[in-house]
């Protein structure tokens, strides 16, 4: 075991030694050109909706607990944010269970709820910009990623499912067994 070490040791010793420097600047250069700034002037936008959304209207958390958003770039605080308990999560599940139940979503047909899913599409596309430098803001990863992947990806998932509202056939599925599949 030690003479193998002492093989591998020697053979690296070697190997010509390519200084690190171009490597580590092409790494910082990349990385500053995906993390250019926002547009419209290059600041930083910050939240400035931080209550909670519940039954169609931002509020306070029910025990008025905030946390903060840390900025992982640089460690420091966005905004506080409403810090939801399970009393808020109740509320939140009896408000969208009176929705489903009594609201217009289930009595419209499938064309108008895709027509919603695409209008709401739309209005992403619309804020994409100011999304992207928000969600980079939050995680902290490339500008380029969630101007380019992230927010593009989602925007795209509602259109994807908003196609499919009113795509309704009521097929059977054969399933072995005593089951019951429908497409």
């Amino acid at each position: 075991m030690l003479r193998a070490a002492a093989r591998l040791a020697r053979a690296r010793a070697a190997l010509p030694r390519a200084p690190l420097a171009p490597v580590q600047l092409q790494c910082r250069a990349f990385s500053e050109a995906m993390q250019e700034p926002p547009p419209e002037g290059g600041g930083v936008p910050v939240p400035t909706q931080t209550k909670l959304l519940i039954n169609g209207e931002l509020v306070d958390a029910v025990g008025g607990k905030t946390f903060p958003v840390i900025d992982p770039r640089t460690e420091l605080p966005i905004c506080e944010v409403a810090e939801a308990t399970a009393a808020d999560v109740d509320i939140a599940v009896a408000a969208a269970r009176r929705a489903f139940d009594l609201g217009p979503w289930p009595k419209m047909s499938g064309r108008e709820r895709g027509r919603i899913l695409f209008r709401f599409a739309d209005l992403l596309e619309a804020h994409a910009e100011e999304l992207a430098a928000l969600e980079t803001l939050d995680n902290g990863k490339p500008l380029f990623f969630s101007r380019n992947a992230d927010i593009p990806l989602s925007i795209d998932h509602f259109r994807y499912f908003a196609g499919w509202a009113d795509k309704i056939h009521g097929k059977t599925i054969p399933v072995d067994g005593d089951l019951f599949a429908v497409s």
